[in-house]
């Protein structure tokens, strides 16, 4: 079995968060013996980070990196990934709007493919985000061709060893498309999952604010970009 490092982000969400690394470490604890769970605190102004390294005490698969300041969903990602040393990543929310037991699912697949990532159907969010997730999805594979058919979804088992073949710059919520894209150029075989989506319990949202989709866009021009100079 191969070995997993659990990469979660997490902003402000001290109402959740050890539920959901609770719910991570069980199910890896069931899938291998060899995993790590990090959890990135991107600045949170509330208790998530002392809730975690309590739960480090508890669970010695866990452990902390936070940034000093709030510095953007993909950067929280990029440090995660830089952090993980296990062979392959899996990238999880820290809201737990996914039911994580589906990983073992996803491990046989990796049998004939390289990476596997979940799509979302329903999608249990307001219907404001799921507008603008409609129109993220339409944007992403006009501008690039068919690259999944749910660019964000925050459910993704991939190799470690695909962070040595792509280069990733974006900081902000384009880093989920930008892993993609760049993977399927790189010639890694994906294959695509549906997941289970769950409401929000707890906390608050934060990737509908017009702030954040001005930054993904413009970090999806600079992406086409990159992409048709290469």
């Amino acid at each position: 079995m191969s070995s997993i490092s659990a990469v979660i982000p997490a902003y402000n969400e001290a109402l959740i968060i050890a539920s959901t690394v609770q719910a991570v470490d069980d199910t890896l604890a069931r899938l291998t013996d060899d995993y790590e769970i990090i959890v990135v605190n991107d600045g949170s102004q509330d208790a998530t980070p002392s809730i975690v390294e309590a739960l480090g005490q508890e669970r010695p698969a866990v452990r902390l990196v936070s940034h000093a300041v709030n510095q953007g969903y993909g950067a929280t990602l990029a440090t995660g990934f830089a952090t993980a040393t296990r062979d392959y990543i899996f990238l999880t929310d820290g809201d737990r709007q996914f039911d994580v037991r589906e990983l073992a699912g996803f491990l046989p697949l990796l049998d004939r493919v390289d990476m596997v990532v979940g799509y979302r159907r329903p999608r249990a969010d307001p219907w404001v985000r799921r507008f603008y997730g409609w129109g993220w999805n339409q944007l992403v594979n006009t501008l690039f061709g068919y690259t999944a058919r749910d660019v964000d979804c925050a459910f993704k088992l991939f190799p470690r060893r695909l962070l040595d073949d792509v280069q990733l710059h974006s900081t902000g919520h384009t880093l989920s498309p930008e892993l993609l894209i760049k993977a399927r150029r790189a010639g890694y075989r994906i294959a695509e999952v549906r997941v289970t989506h769950l409401p929000r319990t707890l906390g608050q949202a934060k990737g509908a604010r017009i702030d954040h989709i001005v930054r993904s866009l413009l970090e999806l021009v600079k992406l086409r970009f990159e992409v048709a100079g290469s």
